[in-house]
Formats: structure tokens, sequence, C-alpha cells
């Protein structure tokens, strides 16, 4: 798969970045981008087309995509922006979001930091 490198920032501080690269973001290296900020990563994934109901998160949330892909939908924004392998997505504290997962599952890399 390959997809062209941008970032797309909304006014309300959704930020994504696309992986311009053909082969995968290598999990070493989102670990890397975690640690030296002193977050701590989590790893996760999910069955194909398994789906997150509407939620929030108290805190700012940053998730790289590292294999599949995940849709997230804002309702409130009438907006949706899907994932694939590489991407990183930052969606702000508090930011009424749910999530579809694509046909051949995910997997990713997530960490969370106070917005204060």
């Amino acid at each position: 798969m390959s997809h062209p490198s941008y970032q797309e920032t909304t006014p309300e501080g959704i930020d994504l970045i696309r992986w311009p690269h053909k082969h995968p973001l290598p999990e070493n290296e989102v670990i890397a981008f975690f640690t030296s900020r002193g977050v701590t990563p989590l790893r996760w994934s999910n069955a194909p087309s398994e789906t997150h109901p509407e939620h929030t998160h108290p805190t700012q949330k940053t998730l790289f995509c590292i294999e599949g892909e995940i849709t997230f939908s804002f309702p409130d924004l009438n907006r949706k922006f899907t994932l694939h392998f590489g991407d990183r997505f930052i969606v702000p504290a508090g930011l009424l979001h749910s999530a579809r997962v694509g046909p051949e599952g995910v997997v990713c890399i997530e960490g969370r930091r106070d917005t204060a």
C-alpha cells in the first residue's frame, strides 16, 4: 500500500500525519518515539470489523497504526479519518469519537499524556 505523505490538522486539534513509505513503520521506532518523551507505549489490536462505541478520553491520545486500518469518526464534527500502517494520529482530550476496524484487523501503539 502506498499513500501520499501529508499532515492534516483540524481547528479542533485533530492531527493526522500520513506515513509516506511502502514499508511498515518499525514498532521499535514507535516505542522509541514515546519513551523519549516520557510516555509509556501501549500496544493493542482488534479483530476485523470490530467497533468502538462513541467515547472520549480525559487526556490527549497519540496513536500509531502499525498494521491494518482503522477509521475514526467524530460525530460532532461530521468527520472521518482512516488510518493505515505508519500513520500517526492525535486526538485531543474530551473530543467525542468512535472507531471501526478495517477488514483485516488492526494493530496500534498508543500513548496518552496530560494536556495540562
